[in-house]
């Protein structure tokens, strides 16, 4: 047993919940997750009936993506930080959730965010992914500022004059696509491979079956989507074609990348599918989700927000001569804080799994709970990172949420699978790319601020990330 739970002086309860009826409580706990109520609703409704942040759950999908979906929640902020700590939750293969996509979408190797941190392998490759990113730290700046110019903010503008408004969600692909692709292959530009001009529809059609299991797409009826893609695996064959254009561009055109990974002892093979994984999941899907949600808390919080907003980058860069860098952007506090409060409030991954690797004892603000060896659980940050015993107006954007004073308050912003307060490095699971996410979040805002004085926008929610239309945009005073 876990000695940290002998300090405790909770009481110790029996988890509560029910799984039900084999197989039916499953597949009904499955529709009312996607389609009756949704995924908010839905833990905190499972919280509310039985009283608890600590409980058991039927996951979905469930039935018959996978057998093993019988799982203990955690969805208070005491509870949720055991998700980080190594000793107790094992991360092998749980990154999906309670499904795991066949090794064939990577070569027949399992990227290191498959792999926990007891494996040999994890160290090795965790290290090279963030000796990439510290070698290449000069470049985020001037390419990601070239994607903007080149593939966004001119066509947010055209759109609106010739349409009456513009599809943020649908442009984003191509400019993160771009951003990312010439980031990690030496600048090269992926129309010149074998991608084409279709880069970021191969990296969608290679995601899809790893991801729709846990989403809902909200595009067919739901009996349809439900039998098609939340009882069954797509099969790997559908989407051959498209993984084997993703995997020849980054073998060609990750020169630097590979070369890097042979000194390190690494097969350049499976350093390829490492990349894959990299841009695909933890970059473009994650930037893809986190962007709309940016947009839409400061469209939604109004002209006074995009005033301040505004002053303080232009003050800033004027006073840095007209440079946007690094250092003036980290002199930004109300830049920094909306991008803090964006990932508390809408973290791009909200679920976090692993299984108990011992006996251990978990703490909520109310109890103790025994978690036995082999137990699957899994977090929901959006419940643990809006703590009314934490946060105040926990569900509310609130823009300085983190300035000043509020800076103490950023350990329990929780987004990156670690603590904000924490780095990313070989022996842990935090996210390689956290760093890199504030600061695209920071710069995406920068650049836009720098543009345009004010805007409003038309938001349609989906299961996780809503769709947000830009209609208006006024572009810099003088």
């Amino acid at each position: 047993m876990s000695s940290y739970s002998e300090l405790s002086n909770l009481p110790i309860r029996e988890i509560p919940g029910d799984y039900g009826f084999p197989i039916i409580s499953a597949i009904k706990d499955r529709y009312d997750y996607f389609y009756n109520q949704g995924e908010d609703a839905w833990f905190h409704n499972k919280a509310e009936k039985y009283k608890s942040t600590v409980v058991k759950i039927n996951m979905a999908p469930g039935p018959f993506t996978s057998n093993d979906y019988k799982l203990v929640a955690f969805l208070d902020a005491n509870s949720f930080v055991c998700m980080f700590d190594n000793s107790l939750i094992d991360k092998t293969d749980t990154l999906g959730g309670t499904f795991k996509p066949g090794k064939e979408y990577y070569g027949g190797y399992r990227p290191v965010a498959f792999i926990d941190t007891k494996d040999p392998n994890h160290a090795a490759l965790k290290g090279y992914i963030l000796s990439a990113f510290a070698k290449r730290h000069n470049l985020f700046i001037p390419l990601f500022r070239n994607s903007l110019s080149d593939n966004l903010f001119n066509n947010l503008e055209k759109q609106i004059t010739e349409q009456g408004k513009s599809d943020f969600n649908a442009l984003l692909p191509t400019m993160t696509f771009n951003f990312i692709f010439r980031l990690l292959c030496d600048q090269t530009n992926p129309s010149d491979t074998v991608l084409g001009t279709q880069g970021p529809e191969h990296l969608r059609k290679w995601l899809f079956p790893q991801l729709i299991p846990s989403l809902s797409a909200k595009k067919l009826p739901n009996i349809i989507e439900d039998t098609l893609f939340h009882n069954f695996l797509i099969p790997f064959g559908f989407i051959k074609s498209d993984y084997n254009k993703l995997v020849d561009a980054f073998s060609k055109s990750a020169v630097s990348m590979l070369d890097e990974a042979e000194k390190l002892g690494i097969k350049r093979e499976e350093a390829v599918q490492n990349i894959l994984f990299l841009v695909g999941i933890n970059m473009f899907a994650g930037l893809n989700a986190f962007f709309p949600h940016l947009f839409r808390f400061v469209g939604e919080a109004g002209a006074s927000l995009h005033t301040q907003l505004a002053k303080e980058i232009r003050t800033v860069i004027k006073e840095e001569g007209g440079a946007i860098t690094l250092s003036a952007i980290n002199k930004m506090s109300l830049v920094k804080s909306v991008v803090y409060e964006t990932l508390r409030l809408r973290p791009p991954v909200p679920l976090q799994y692993g299984k108990a690797k011992k006996d251990f004892m978990v703490q909520s603000h109310n109890a103790s709970y025994k978690i036995n060896k082999g137990q699957f659980v899994v977090g929901y940050q959006p419940m643990a990172s809006r703590d009314p015993k934490i946060f105040a107006n926990p569900d509310e954007f609130v823009p300085d949420r983190f300035m000043n004073d509020g800076e103490k308050m950023l350990k329990h912003v929780l987004w990156s699978n670690g603590r904000e307060t924490e780095n990313p490095a070989p022996d842990n699971k935090q996210c390689p790319g956290k760093d890199l996410v504030h600061l695209l979040g920071r710069l995406i805002l920068v650049e836009f601020f720098m543009r345009y004085d004010t805007f409003t926008v038309e938001i349609t929610p989906l299961f996780r990330a809503p769709n947000v239309a830009f209609k208006t945009l006024t572009k810099a005073s003088k």
